[in-house]
């Protein structure tokens, strides 16, 4: 999210933290209809980014973005005394569909829409208030024809869903973390706690072979027999490679964490 914000908003400078806050909104009173957001975060400066995944099509969606807004700035009230100096705050909608009210043609065909609080003459009369409607399917690009940062997270959220193996284009660490996240983000309620299950074990493995690597090597400092060491290092990787077949690890996975081969996994 913060490598994604600070692809897509011309801020003065760099968000390096973000803090994720309670998407539910409360009214005034128990009376007043609440905002639950999608994603509701703030970088280190206190300013407020609220992000909306919109795939069907809905009438008022301005509407409904431009209420929404207005937690985050009611928020920021004092008690006291105060001199109503705000933070901004930042409304992203990501669109599976197009308005169709723009009057001019070029609009109709951009992706990225940015508003803000103007007067007569078209000069932003408020700076701390930004809309941004990404309108997805205008977006065109193909892999050979991404430039920009915010080119790859268009192209990225456009078509995660279709891709079976990861694009090279989104080879650096940021997008494999996503696409990690996108993976989980399917899993149903068991699934899920299979895997957080695994992750556990996969985890509790580590440290043991870790450590008993790290053991392997001071054993074999102190008793100056380089033999000796590698061969306790394999027996130490063989029990683990036992575990974790036990525990139902593919093949690939005990390698991974063992060193071992094929052939080896084979014969525990």
């Amino acid at each position: 999210m913060l490598d994604f914000l600070n692809a897509l908003l011309p801020l003065t400078s760099k968000i390096t933290e973000l803090t994720f806050k309670n998407t539910e909104q409360l009214g005034q009173t128990d009376a007043d209809r609440r905002a639950i957001y999608d994603i509701y975060c703030e970088n280190e400066n206190g300013e407020k980014f609220i992000v909306e995944l919109q795939k069907a099509k809905q009438n008022y969606f301005k509407e409904r973005t431009v209420y929404y807004s207005t937690f985050p700035i009611r928020e920021q009230a004092e008690k006291g005394n105060w001199n109503y100096n705000l933070k901004a705050v930042y409304c992203i909608g990501i669109l599976d569909f197009t308005f169709e009210d723009y009057s001019n043609e070029a609009e109709k065909s951009e992706v990225v829409h940015t508003i803000k609080l103007k007067n007569q003459n078209g000069e932003t009369f408020y700076d701390k208030l930004t809309y941004i409607y990404l309108e997805m399917p205008n977006f065109k690009q193909q892999e050979d024809e991404l430039k920009t940062r915010l080119d790859k997270w268009l192209y990225f959220i456009k078509y995660l869903e279709d891709f079976e193996t990861i694009p090279v284009i989104f080879k650096d660490e940021v997008f494999t973390q996503a696409f990690e996240k996108a993976e989980l983000a399917r899993l149903g309620p068991a699934e899920l706690d299979n895997y957080e299950g695994s992750l556990k074990i996969y985890r509790d493995l580590k440290g043991v072979i870790d450590t008993a690597f790290e053991e392997g090597r001071m054993e074999g400092k102190e008793e100056g027999r380089e033999e000796g060491r590698e061969e306790g290092k394999m027996e130490e990787r063989m029990e683990v490679g036992r575990k974790m077949k036990q525990r139902g690890f593919s093949n690939e996975d005990i390698s991974g964490m063992t060193g071992l081969s094929e052939s080896e996994i084979e014969n525990l």
